[in-house]
């Protein structure tokens, strides 16, 4: 790797560990939103940079939809117990029982609009006033209209015209009592500088991000969905097992795979060299709704 890109990931990393420093100079009840995905296990070497040998000033919270995979699951406990840090979990389908909403039904049931009820109800819970994320600028369209700290209102909600000008580096953390600000540590960062940064700093992943066979489904785009007992499937679907790895993770009803024999990072960054689709366009199956889905649920308090 050359001196210059180097530099490059020294840049990216130097700025993250100033937003993080900033959190926990600005808030007093923040939180870092651990979904056991690349994106967030990044956040969390950053934390470990930004605040060894010390504690961290936040918490991990996962929103377990119920669907997530049982690598990231067995990751996510891992990683917590590695680095002694406190995790707290909520469940959407303590959730669905205690507001008494609707499950999703349907083929492929995703619960990841529903995220946004426990996500909401857990920052009420322990009164978070800043949320770390993961999200990139380079994933969709609503999410490169965020600031780094991208403010909430009382009821959780996101107005794109409500942004805050971030000039010179200055953050602006200045609330109101129940409002809180969702903080992008990573925004101007890439998928590929993701892993570029993995490969530098040797992170260890899930399994799921390597090649591996799989049982899928092939859907009608020709998209590989791993089976899954939640998924409601019928006697005209095709299953195949394919050698696939996936490019992210989440609730698995709506996550496809990509074929893949990629082992090793090395192999990974090959294979985006290559990728002529977007991370999620690729496997966000949920994400093609509509053109202003994702913004839609990010006024409503998705992250």
């Amino acid at each position: 790797m050359s001196t210059s890109h180097l530099d490059y990931l020294d840049r990216l990393e130097a700025e993250a560990i100033h937003i993080m420093r900033e959190v926990a100079g600005q808030f007093e009840r923040p939180a870092l939103l651990f979904s056991g995905g690349k994106d967030s296990i990044v956040l969390t070497r950053l934390a470990e940079k930004a605040f060894r040998p010390g504690r961290f000033p936040f918490p991990l919270v996962h929103v377990d939809t119920g669907h997530n995979f049982s690598e990231v699951l067995a990751y996510r406990d891992e990683l917590a117990a590695r680095l002694g840090e406190k995790l707290i979990v909520r469940k959407v389908e303590d959730t669905i029982k205690q507001r008494g909403l609707r499950d999703a039904t349907g083929k492929f049931p995703s619960r990841n609009p529903l995220q946004t009820y426990t996500l909401l109800d857990v920052i009420e819970e322990f009164e978070f006033d800043a949320c770390i994320g993961g999200a990139r600028r380079d994933e969709e369209k609503a999410r490169a209209k965020e600031r780094i700290f991208s403010v909430r209102d009382e009821f959780g909600q996101w107005d794109p015209k409500r942004q805050r000008p971030e000039l010179w580096n200055i953050y602006n953390g200045k609330i109101q009592k129940g409002e809180n600000v969702r903080v992008f540590p990573i925004s101007n960062w890439t998928e590929l500088d993701v892993w570029r940064y993995i490969q530098r700093e040797n992170i260890a992943l899930p399994s799921i991000y390597f090649g591996h066979e799989r049982a899928c489904v092939v859907l009608p785009s020709g998209q590989l969905l791993g089976l899954s007992e939640h998924l409601q499937l019928d006697e005209t679907d095709e299953i195949v097992k394919r050698q696939v790895r996936y490019r992210t993770v989440g609730d698995s009803t709506c996550t496809a795979a990509v074929e893949s024999n990629a082992s090793t990072i090395d192999d990974i960054i090959e294979d985006l060299l290559l990728a002529k689709v977007s991370e999620r366009g690729a496997t966000r199956l949920d994400d093609n709704i509509s053109e202003a889905g994702m913004e839609d649920r990010k006024r409503n308090g998705y992250f």
